[in-house]
C-alpha cells in the first residue's frame, strides 16, 4: 500500500444514507475499512445487507463490532416490548436508541487510532430524519471537539474528522448521489420493522422517508416491501 492511500473508517448499518456515505468515501480515494454494529437490535437483517453492500462497494474490510445495547432496552429498536409506531410521532420517537451513534462513533474512534486512518464517515442527515438528536450539526461539532480532545492522535496534533457529507441533503439528494455513483439501493435496507424474510413493512417512519426520498428524486422504488 502507497503511503500516500488514505483510510478511512465508514460506519455501515446496511441502509440506504450509510451506503451512500460508503459509495462517496470509495469516491473520494480512501481506502474504506466498513464498521457495523450487533447491538441487540432486534431484527438482523440489516446487518446482512451491510455485508452485500461493504463487499459490493469494495470496502477493504468489514467488521461488525458486538455490543448488546438490548440490556437497557428504552428503544424500539431493542425492546421487544415497544412497538415499532407506524405513524410519524411528533418530537423524539421511541425509534430512537439512547446514545447510539455516540457509543458507535467511540468504536470507530478507537478503530481509527489503530489503523492510523485520520478520517471517520457517518450517515448523519438533519434534513430528513426521524428527529433523533444525535443526527444534529450541532452534536456533530461537539463529538469533533471531544475526539480531538480525547484521543492520543488529536493530543499529537493530528485531528481524526467526522465526515458527515449527507448531513445538509434531502433523501431525495442523498438518492441522487448514489445513483449518479452507480449505487444498487436494491442491496440496502432502511425498514425499522421488517419481516422475518427481510421485506420492509412500508409503513415505519424510515420507510416512509424513503419511499418519498425516492418520488421526489424520481427514481423506482428498489425496495422490497411485504404489501408488495
Amino acid at each position: 500500500m502507497s503511503q500516500d492511500t488514505k483510510k478511512a473508517v465508514v460506519l455501515v448499518s446496511g441502509g440506504l444514507d450509510s451506503a451512500t456515505v460508503l459509495a462517496i468515501a470509495q469516491q473520494a480515494g480512501f481506502e474504506c475499512y466498513a464498521l457495523s454494529f450487533d447491538y441487540g437490535q432486534r431484527h438482523r437483517t440489516e446487518l446482512a445487507a451491510a455485508s452485500v453492500v461493504a463487499k459490493h462497494l469494495g470496502a477493504k474490510t468489514h467488521r461488525t463490532f458486538m455490543l448488546d445495547l438490548a440490556q437497557f432496552g428504552g428503544s424500539a429498536l431493542t425492546d421487544s416490548s415497544i412497538d415499532v409506531p407506524k405513524q410519524h410521532e411528533e418530537g423524539i420517537p421511541v425509534t430512537y436508541v439512547p446514545a447510539r451513534n455516540t457509543v458507535f462513533l467511540s468504536i470507530a474512534l478507537a478503530w481509527a487510532e489503530v489503523l492510523a486512518a485520520y478520517d471517520i464517515f457517518i450517515g448523519v442527515n438533519a434534513i430528513d430524519y426521524s428527529g433523533y438528536p444525535d443526527c444534529r450539526p450541532e452534536y456533530i461539532e461537539a463529538y469533533q471537539r471531544m475526539a480531538t480532545l480525547a484521543t492520543k492522535t488529536g493530543v499529537e496534533g493530528q485531528r481524526i474528522k467526522i465526515n458527515t457529507p449527507l448531513l445538509h441533503l434531502s433523501k431525495s439528494q442523498i438518492i441522487q448521489r448514489g445513483v449518479s455513483l452507480g449505487l444498487d439501493y436494491g442491496l440496502t435496507l432502511s425498514c425499522y420493522d421488517p419481516n422475518p424474510q427481510g421485506l420492509a413493512c412500508g409503513q415505519c417512519d424510515s420507510c416512509r422517508l424513503r419511499h418519498e426520498g425516492f418520488i421526489e428524486a424520481g427514481f423506482k422504488d428498489p425496495t422490497k416491501y411485504v404489501s408488495g
